[in-house]
């Protein structure tokens, strides 16, 4: 009986051309024969990844190069000197750091939202979601306006010294126009991948991200502007971001049936879906305001300018590779929430390993680079020879975290996928929070480590953080996940489809 049931799906693992031919159904089918033979996994590992890379490429690019945007600011204002980027360092972790998590936060409620939306088939309600989620971004942005305009008041109650923190403060008042642009643009962005409409979204950023380079050198070389002419270009880049998506969703054809016009009914059941996205800022700003916060409390130390300037540059080379893994990360959640939306747990369970082997595989490549070229990658930020030292001093550890963060977003990826949001949020508060901010305190502070002891508070944090995932992963039945997956697809289908956020 064995035979008859594999040969069609050997006659297609046969042959290298017939891979992308084979249906998950398949696939489930064969791995539900155990033992599987050893000679099929490589095809079966090149069916998924083929799968995966298709998914997460053009949304590695889009995460990558709006998060260059303001890589480069940082860059260009590292030269202009050393007290400088210590400000705009502060200010872009301290003050934008903190937007940025409440911004992305709200913003994956779009995708949870918009997504159910889209696969119950209910497209005019994706529109309405997206403008209640603007609407909502605008009222955040409103009063974290206060924030930026007073940030060298609060960067001083937090500690930092007067002079950084009055650079910090001409930084972050040049930022409140991409305060509003981000407020439009995020919830926008959701809105389209939720509909897999991801390679325009890639265009665009590549696009500006070109323009910003050119516009950042001319204000900042040529025409001598200095950090606030810095800060308003990269406002302007981010508006320019925030038209051409918006732009999109008006003029495509691909949104005509998502995108009906704006509608009063963005208004109505407002509350409800700000406890969604609450819940889902929490849960995403516990993660991001971890390192943020470590680079804070960074420059409490003695020689506050190179142990910020240091941080900074290593936290930015992290914060790149992290964007670069977000992408896997989304790329995990839907292909775990497809497999158990189509009820195929085992084709789940093997995506799950196959995305988390080629995490590990890409992350051990970056923690090379960041070894060979230590000197190279701070030389990119500074001409200061005791900050490209400190540098130097810190890449080990840089190159730790960088292998870390080759699993720890993907598992989350897998988690928030299965569902498991408040389960993180708690993993996340224990292992980040309550155990390793406390030890890189004790260890900066208290031992001749500084900036490193912090760091070394980190990557325990994010260890505990990842073997707790792991075990997660590793006991989760994916049968009864496949259940709870037909439960949630049964209630979005619900006629009263724009009303189901209510019972989440």
């Amino acid at each position: 009986m064995g035979s008859i049931e594999y040969q069609p799906l050997l006659l297609g693992l046969d042959s290298h051309s017939r891979i992308p031919d084979l249906s998950s159904i398949a696939i489930e089918e064969f791995l539900s024969h155990k033992p599987v033979a050893l000679r099929w996994w490589p095809r079966l590992v090149g069916w998924e990844s083929r799968l995966l890379w298709l998914l997460s490429g053009a949304s590695i690019v889009v995460s990558i190069f709006n998060y260059m945007l303001s890589f480069v600011t940082l860059m260009f204002t590292g030269h202009l000197g050393a007290l400088e980027l210590a400000g705009a360092s502060i200010a872009s972790v301290g003050i934008q750091g903190l937007a940025y998590g409440i911004m992305l936060g709200m913003a994956s409620a779009v995708q949870t939202v918009c997504g159910q939306a889209y696969g119950a088939k209910r497209y005019s309600a994706m529109g309405i979601i997206c403008q209640r989620a603007i609407i909502l971004h605008l009222g955040a942005a409103i009063l974290l306006t206060f924030l930026y305009w007073y940030s060298g008041t609060v960067l001083k109650a937090i500690g930092q010294s007067e002079s950084i923190a009055e650079q910090g403060q001409v930084f972050a008042r040049g930022l409140i126009l991409q305060l509003y642009a981000f407020a439009i643009s995020c919830p926008m962005q959701r809105f389209l991948q939720a509909q897999n409409i991801v390679n325009p979204l890639a265009y665009m950023s590549v696009g500006v991200f070109l323009l910003h380079i050119l516009l950042t050198w001319v204000v900042v070389y040529v025409l001598d502007y200095g950090l606030l002419g810095a800060a308003l270009t990269l406002s302007l880049s981010w508006w320019l971001l925030a038209i051409l998506n918006g732009l999109y969703i008006l003029l495509s054809p691909s949104c005509r049936e998502t995108w009906t016009g704006f509608s009063m009914k963005a208004f109505k059941g407002i509350w409800p879906y700000f406890k969604l996205t609450l819940a889902s800022a929490v849960m995403l700003c516990l993660e991001i305001w971890y390192t943020q916060g470590l680079v804070l409390i960074s420059g409490l130390l003695p020689n506050a300018t190179i142990s910020l300037d240091s941080i900074s540059i290593c936290m930015n080379y992290l914060n790149w590779d992290m964007m670069f893994m977000l992408g896997l990360s989304a790329a995990a959640s839907v292909r775990v929430s497809n497999e158990l939306g189509a009820g195929h747990p085992r084709v789940a369970k093997f995506s799950v390993v196959v995305v988390n082997a080629t995490s590990i595989l890409v992350s051990i490549f970056f923690s090379a680079v960041v070894l060979i070229f230590r000197v190279g990658l701070s030389k990119l930020f500074t001409t200061d020879t005791e900050v490209i030292e400190a540098v130097s001093g810190l890449t080990p550890l840089l190159a730790i975290s960088v292998f870390l963060n080759g699993i720890q977003p993907i598992l989350s990826g897998v988690a928030i996928g299965s569902g498991w949001q408040a389960v993180v949020a708690y993993v996340n508060l224990a292992t980040y929070y309550i155990i390793g901010l406390p030890i890189g305190c004790v260890l900066g502070f208290k031992t001749d480590l500084g900036v490193a002891g912090i760091w070394w508070g980190m990557i325990i944090g994010v260890l505990l953080q990842t073997i707790t995932l792991i075990i997660l992963t590793a006991r989760t039945n994916w049968n009864a996940e496949v259940e709870k997956a037909a439960d949630r697809l049964q209630k979005s289908a619900n006629e009263e489809a724009l009303t189901f956020v209510d019972s989440i």
